[in-house]
């Protein structure tokens, strides 16, 4: 009895290993890109600086993964990516503080010694001036009247009296 059990349970595992290198490699079949964790990138490493506050550390790295309550002072950012199937790649990063500044790196990114110039993606437009003289209803008015000036035509105002002898 023994002696027909191992053969079985190695012909098991030899078979489901051929299966499972059979199916990860059939062409055709699609592989999704599978991304977790912050998005860490050299770019955003780079715009750090020491004595940064908290909150521009935020505006530029986002919320941290992890904030430990036993390790207040460190934020720990971690990302993984396994693109079509390969194997994993897994980054990390970790900020440390002293109170509310940005004091240390550690991990896999190291910020750049250089001033990051981070150029502008907006564009500047120039809308022309607009003539305040006139308000709107002298405008429209304007357009109806026999003046070659486009001025309104200015009604001479009536007294309280005028109005008592008519």
């Amino acid at each position: 009895m023994k002696r027909t059990v191992f053969p079985l349970a190695v012909a098991a595992a030899l078979t489901l290993t051929a299966c499972e290198t059979i199916l990860n490699n059939l062409p055709g079949v699609y592989s999704i890109d599978i991304e977790q964790g912050n998005m860490i990138d050299q770019a955003m490493v780079d715009q750090l600086r020491p004595n940064m506050s908290k909150r521009q550390v935020l505006y530029i790295m986002g919320s941290p993964m992890l904030t430990d309550t036993f390790h207040e002072r460190r934020w720990d950012y971690l990302y993984s990516d396994q693109p079509g199937g390969e194997a994993r790649v897994q980054k990390r990063i970790s900020l440390f503080f002293d109170g509310d500044n940005l004091i240390g790196v550690q991990g896999d990114f190291r910020p750049s010694k250089l001033p990051v110039i981070k150029e502008s993606t907006e564009t500047t437009v120039d809308v022309p001036k607009r003539n305040l003289d006139k308000t709107m209803w002298e405008k429209i008015t304007g357009l109806f009247s026999n003046d070659d000036s486009g001025e309104m035509p200015v009604k001479p105002e009536s007294k309280p009296s005028d109005l008592l002898n008519e």
